[in-house]
This record gives C-alpha cells, sequence and structure tokens, in this order.
C-alpha cells in the first residue's frame, strides 16, 4: 500500500525531535552558517550548466571550435553531473558530508581554473567532463546537510534557501556570462565565466572544513559504497542520457537505441540493489519509492525540469541568433524570472510545511499561466522589444517556479531517513537532469525543425517550443492535481469508518 502520511504528520514527528538527533555542536547558529557554504557551492555548480550557454560563441572564435566540440563543452557537463550524483550521495551518507563537499568543491575549483587556462577544444572538453563530476559530488551533500541538521519548519526553510538557490542559478547563468563576456572582452571574457569560480571554491572549501558536519559516529562499513550497484547505475544513467545530449551531432537513428539498452542496465540496478540491500546497506534503498511523497516528487520533479530547463535553451538561442541580442542583452531578458523564483521560493520553503501538496500544484499552474502569457505577447510579428514584452509573464512563470522547485524537494524528501539523505537526494536530481535532457532534446528538436520548416522563422519556432514546454509542465500539474484528489479520497475513506464508530 502506497504510503499516505501528510507533509504535516511527519513535520510534527520532526518537532518532537530533541537536539540529540543532531550532531554535537549544531543546536545553534553554526547549522545557518553550514547551510551558507553549502548553498554558495551549489549556485557555483549550478551556475555552470546555464552560464557557458553565452560563452559558446566566444568560445567557438577563440578555439577554433567544431559543433561536435561545443556540444561537448555545454552536455558533457550534464552527462558526468548526472552520472556520479547517487553513488556521491551514498559516499557522503557513509563517510560523513564534510569530506564528500570539501573533495568535490576542490576538484571543481581546479578543473574551472583548468577550463579558464585551456588552449584547444580537446583541453576545455576533458576539464568540462571533470568539473560536471564534481558539480555532481557536491550536490548531494548540500541536501544532505540540510536533512541532517535541520527539523520541522526549518528544514522547509532550509530548502526554500536551497530552491531559490537552483532557480536563480539557472536563471541569471546567461547574465552573469553576459556580463563577465563585456567586461573581459570578446577574445577572453569566455575565460573569467571559468576563473569566477577560483575565489568562491577555495573560501568554500576552508569553510566547508570547518563548519560541515563530519564522519558519522562509528566505524564505516567498507562495503557499503556497493561498487556493482554504482557501475550498473552509471552504465544505465550514461546510456539514456548520451542519446539526448548528444542528439545534434549523432545524426544516425540508431542512437535511441541506447535508450531501451540504458533501461535495462537501470531495471538490472534495481534487481541487485534488491538483493544487495538483504545482507549490506545499498547503494540507493528502493524502499525509498514505497513512500509516496518520495515517489511523486522525483515524478514532478523529472516532468517539471523537463519543461522549466528546456526554456531557457530555446529563448536564449531565439535571442542571441534570431533577434542579434549580445550575451548580456539576453541575460538581462531572462532576470525577470530569476527575480520571481527568487521570492516565492523563500516564501514557499517557509509555508509548505503547512500547505503541502497543493502549493506545489498552485505553483505549476501560475507556471503554465506565465508561459501561455508569454506566448500570447509573442503573438504577430517579431519585434526588438521582446525582451521587454516578456518581461511580466517570466515574472509571474518564475514566482510559480519558486513555489515548485524548493516546495517539491522539500515534500519529497520530508520522509526519507537521514542515513539515507545523501542517495535519496542523489537520486532525486538524478531525475531533474535526465528530465532537463530529455525536455531540451524534445523542445529542442521540436524548435529546429520549425525553424526549418518555417525557412528561419525564429518567432514561430519559439512559440512552438514554448507551448509544449508548457505542455510538458502541465503534466507535473496533472500529477500533482491527481495525488491531492487521492489524498482526500483516501482521508474520506479513513474518517468513515471512524465516524460510523462514534
Amino acid at each position: 500500500m502506497r504510503d499516505r502520511r501528510s507533509p504535516e504528520s511527519t513535520v510534527s514527528a520532526d518537532r518532537s525531535s530533541t537536539p540529540a538527533d543532531l550532531p554535537a555542536g549544531y543546536d545553534g547558529r553554526r547549522r545557518w552558517q553550514a547551510l551558507g557554504v553549502g548553498l554558495v557551492a551549489a549556485f557555483m555548480t549550478l551556475l555552470d550548466v546555464s552560464i557557458v550557454n553565452v560563452a559558446v560563441p566566444s568560445i567557438d572564435r577563440a578555439l577554433h571550435a567544431t559543433p561536435s566540440d561545443l556540444q561537448w563543452v555545454l552536455s558533457g557537463y550534464a552527462l558526468t553531473f548526472g552520472l556520479v550524483l547517487v553513488p556521491a550521495g551514498r559516499f557522503g551518507d557513509a563517510r560523513g558530508r564534510r569530506i564528500g563537499f570539501v573533495v568535490g568543491v576542490t576538484l571543481f575549483t581546479v578543473t574551472s581554473a583548468l577550463a579558464g587556462l585551456a588552449r584547444s577544444p580537446e583541453w576545455l572538453v576533458i576539464a568540462r567532463l571533470v568539473q560536471g563530476a564534481a558539480a555532481g559530488i557536491v550536490n548531494p551533500q548540500v541536501s544532505g546537510v540540510i536533512q541532517q541538521l535541520f527539523r520541522g519548519a526549518e528544514r522547509g526553510r532550509a530548502f526554500g534557501l536551497l530552491g531559490a538557490t537552483i532557480g536563480i542559478s539557472t536563471a541569471v547563468g546567461p547574465l552573469l556570462g553576459g556580463l563577465l563576456i563585456q567586461l573581459g572582452g570578446e577574445e577572453h571574457g569566455w575565460r573569467w565565466v571559468f576563473f569566477v569560480n577560483i575565489p568562491v571554491g577555495i573560501v568554500a572549501v576552508l569553510l566547508g572544513w570547518r563548519l560541515l558536519p563530519g564522519r558519522p559516529t562509528g566505524q564505516p562499513d567498507r562495503h557499503r559504497l556497493d561498487p556493482v550497484g554504482v557501475l550498473l547505475l552509471g552504465i544505465g544513467v550514461t546510456l539514456v542520457l548520451l542519446p539526448l545530449v548528444q542528439r545534434e551531432q549523432w545524426q544516425t537513428p540508431w542512437k535511441w537505441i541506447l535508450i531501451p539498452i540504458g533501461l535495462a542496465f537501470l531495471a538490472a540496478f534495481a534487481a541487485w540493489e534488491r538483493w544487495y540491500a538483504r545482507h549490506r546497506p545499498p547503494l540507493f534503498d528502493l524502499r525509498l519509492f514505497a513512500l509516496q511523497s518520495y515517489t511523486l516528487g522525483s515524478l514532478i520533479g523529472l516532468v517539471y525540469f523537463a519543461g522549466f530547463t528546456a526554456i531557457f535553451f530555446i529563448y536564449t538561442l531565439y535571442l542571441q541568433v534570431g533577434l542579434g541580442y549580445s550575451a548580456l542583452a539576453a541575460g538581462l531578458a531572462i532576470t525577470p524570472f530569476a527575480l520571481g523564483s527568487a521570492a516565492a521560493s523563500a516564501v514557499g520553503g517557509r509555508v509548505v510545511t503547512r500547505l503541502g501538496r497543493p502549493l506545489v500544484a498552485t505553483g505549476l499552474l501560475v507556471v503554465v499561466a506565465g508561459l501561455l502569457a508569454t506566448f500570447w505577447v509573442l503573438r504577430g510579428e517579431p519585434h526588438q522589444s521582446v525582451g521587454l514584452r516578456t518581461a511580466l509573464p517570466l515574472l509571474l512563470a518564475g514566482l510559480g517556479s519558486g513555489l515548485v522547485i524548493a516546495p517539491n524537494q522539500t515534500l519529497a524528501l520530508s520522509e526519507v531517513p537521514v542515513p539515507q539523505a545523501g542517495s535519496g537526494a542523489g537520486m532525486l536530481q538524478t531525475g531533474q537532469r535526465i528530465g532537463s535532457a530529455a525536455g531540451i532534446a524534445g523542445v529542442g528538436a521540436l524548435f529546429f525543425s520549425t525553424l526549418a520548416d518555417t525557412r528561419g522563422d525564429w518567432a514561430t519556432a519559439f512559440r512552438h517550443a514554448l507551448l509544449l514546454a508548457a505542455g510538458i509542465i502541465a503534466l507535473a500539474l496533472v500529477a500533482a492535481i491527481l495525488d491531492i484528489a487521492g489524498g482526500r479520497r483516501a482521508g474520506r475513506a479513513a474518517a468513515g469508518p471512524s465516524a460510523a464508530g462514534s
């Protein structure tokens, strides 16, 4: 039977926890300081998903890169990011958040420097692949720290801040990238997109070592990292993601056969984990999917990120290539979404423990309304004031997004036990990465096919792709509404016998 416990009941249980639940020395201000360090690192790593998009033309001119090279600079980061999330989360569960965080941020800082110093496309691609893996090591530690150090309503506020970080980093990347390129110049400005991570990373390493919780009490089980599970999951995720991130460069239709093969490896991973859990702690405990909050939150996250991430991909292309916007101007056009997301995330994190899943459904509805309003204001002939005309609709969509990302993550992880917080968060984020890649592939395919069919009508291509992105997000809304309706039916069914008995 699926778990129908509400987030409110989980919060009530959390509030009954005593300070003894927390690691020694983390019952005061230090928890929020640790979270602050984690959020800075998360912002830095998530920013690099989108900030490089606006630097592609400069990289092309400076390094004489081929289209394949540029594709790997962009998508290679996302591929390796998604590949290591679950193993890194399990590592943090078993060996402590501090060492995982410090190793990940150190590696990220070093590879950022190497990327900025690149003298050839191959050099840059390799640096980006390792940089993505480093980002994948860092992010589950941040979610794990929130699960480990916060309880009740405070946990909701902490996830609200993380949600704001995710939303802002995704949306503000093009703006910051455009600003750095303008300050550094067309020839070398793209290097500052990577160099800006170095001072931030150094500070995060020093403070992370000082503030984040260390190894769990007791000696770690040396078999807990489950190398067979790591291998099966890694192969499965790679095979699913590769044809998505290489959709433009691999022209053969045979590339899509990798997806069912990858799903077969993921099925083998599930079977292995089920067997392995009988003997030792697995890489990922499949029993988490028995929790409705976790399963539904993972599904909504996957579908929402498929639509959410694709919007910025097609909008940046439309503005820079279709309308000739500079990198900075394109970034400014996306800023209203970032501002709305930041504001609503802080509010959503505070009220999610009281409102639960209806808050997420409301946010999804507002996002869809904002995207449809964006479609409406762009009807007719293309116009150079596109950025101004879309400011209010994108602000509305951003407000809705802030009520989705953080609250959904809070609800998804609300019943995950702390010893599994890292791997649980890692699997949740892996789904988001797969959703992002699938969304960009699907929405991007419609965008480019419409562009070809209309002989270069960028405005029409953008509007059609925008409708598809809104439709994908509407699917997440349907899932949330069905869950709310199902929960109410279950509540009435449970109340019926009680009323009859009284």
